[in-house]
């Protein structure tokens, strides 16, 4: 029974974290000062190959996933579709829920709000990791690659891992501005997810839904 109870609430959060993520990473889109290093990624790759974001998100989160079960050193079923499941709902919902932000006007806001919303977007994206990442039901398959470099190689240093993450969506942006010569979605907001967002989440693993607990497997 307890553990029923618990899987319940690791659902609800899930599902919280889900539409959170969405729609903080759609937030910092829709500012046009930089989002998220793997969302400005998205963005970069999408005008590059000329296909929606969302499709772009979903064929992105396709890759990834195969690469996590490399780094995992076998294939692991539950997590493979756990990745899948993952990016249906979340990279349409970050296309559809920037519709709504830029109908409400975000793009054409002056400058200090632009960055006021674009720190609250990246804040909200770092929660939404910590809160899904300690479920560990489903996962994005990128936060899912930062979840078992961190416990699987490092300890479960946050920080660190963060880091170690960025090295496709980087390559990503770059090859992309070697083959359009323009960058999107990369700016102020990247540096600052570059600089906090690990931060962020460690302190949101204990501040943020205290009572939500790690759930280890790698």
């Amino acid at each position: 029974m307890a553990k029923m109870k618990d899987f319940g609430q690791r659902m609800r959060f899930l599902g919280f974290s889900i539409v959170l993520n969405s729609g903080a990473n759609a937030l910092t889109i829709s500012t046009n000062l930089g989002s998220a290093v793997w969302t400005g990624s998205s963005v970069n790759l999408a005008n590059w190959i000329h296909v929606p974001l969302g499709t772009t998100l979903f064929g992105y989160g396709i890759v990834i996933t195969v690469l996590n079960q490399f780094f995992l050193g076998h294939f692991d079923r539950r997590r493979f579709v756990s990745n899948l499941l993952y990016i249906v709902p979340f990279s349409y919902l970050v296309e559809w829920i920037g519709y709504f932000w830029n109908w409400l006007g975000v793009p054409q806001l002056g400058l200090p709000a632009r960055i006021g919303i674009d720190i609250i977007g990246l804040t909200g994206v770092a929660f939404a990791v910590s809160i899904y990442q300690r479920c560990n039901i489903i996962m994005p398959p990128n936060d899912d690659l930062c979840y078992i470099i961190r416990f699987r190689f490092l300890h479960g240093s946050a920080v660190v891992a963060q880091w170690a993450s960025y090295l496709p969506p980087v390559l990503i942006i770059i090859l992309s501005f070697w083959a359009t010569g323009q960058l999107h979605a990369i700016g102020f907001g990247t540096i600052w997810a570059l600089a906090t967002q690990g931060i962020v989440m460690a302190w949101a693993d204990t501040h943020v839904f205290a009572r939500l607990k790690q759930h280890i497997d790698v």
